[in-house]
């Protein structure tokens, strides 16, 4: 009871949480573009299961914290440089990151035609697939989301262990993060979905997020918070260009019913 009385751990619940917060908010943006391409239906579910897999890998990875640190043991040397199984989880991880965002820039921007036809968010993208060509799918989304969580919950538990001495904090923080990302998910997913511009926007970011754990993987860490701030510029230029199309609409409307009246 002691314990649970005293403010400095909570401040440092609340820290760490709001922190697992903004790591997370990559996590997000990535399982909400997948996410997109199932039927929505499945949506909700794939959500679920993905950040459930988020949490578990957290929290496996805070359960076996002698292993993690082991990991920053170098395995081997090429060119005269050291790596170890941490650098090569990041470098797998921001490899697949590019691929993974320039793919679906592709599909997006170059590609509408067959974008659309492959994309399930769109009625006619999903009306006559079989359901065994939804199950691969949906299992092929998971499995793509579980393999960056794991990345992605290297990072997060890293940052954790240089934050915080106590594991239950760490666990509580986790637990926490996850719930709130959940209730998040959700509304960010919706909201990309029905902008074009900001899912690719979202999509540049991931591709930057890849670019900084490739870089972090040689020992040339890319702080995050530049990236964020990136992020949060190109959202509200992105934000004013939006309204600004809802207001030229507005008043497209309004002449036109003007000239029907007239």
């Amino acid at each position: 009871m002691d314990l649970l009385l005293d403010p400095n751990l909570w401040m440092a619940f609340a820290m760490l949480t709001a922190l697992e917060l903004v790591l997370g908010i990559d996590n997000i943006i990535f399982i909400s573009i997948l996410v997109g391409r199932l039927p929505p239906a499945q949506r909700d579910r794939a959500r679920r299961l993905g950040l459930g897999f988020a949490m578990l890998s957290r929290l496996a990875l805070l359960l076996t914290l002698s292993w993690v640190m082991g990991l920053t043991a170098e395995l081997f040397v090429l060119l005269g440089r050291g790596f170890s199984g941490r650098d090569l989880v990041l470098l797998g991880g921001g490899l697949f990151l590019l691929y993974k965002a320039a793919h679906e820039i592709f599909q997006e921007v170059e590609s509408p035609a067959s974008g659309a036809a492959a994309d399930p968010a769109g009625a006619s993208g999903f009306s006559g697939v079989s359901q065994g060509v939804g199950g691969r799918l949906f299992w092929s989304v998971i499995v793509q989301i579980g393999l960056v969580d794991i990345v992605f919950s290297l990072d997060s538990v890293i940052t954790a262990v240089g934050m915080v001495d106590q594991i239950g904090v760490m666990v509580a923080a986790v637990v926490a993060s996850v719930a709130l990302m959940l209730l998040a998910a959700k509304p960010i997913g919706d909201f990309v979905d029905r902008q074009p511009s900001v899912k690719v926007l979202a999509l540049a970011f991931l591709l930057l997020v890849g670019v900084a754990l490739c870089a972090e993987a040689f020992d040339q860490a890319l702080p995050k918070g530049y990236l964020y701030a990136a992020m949060a510029f190109a959202l509200a230029v992105e934000a004013l260009n939006i309204r600004a199309r809802s207001k030229r609409a507005a008043l497209q409307g309004g002449a036109r019913g003007r000239c029907s009246c007239g």
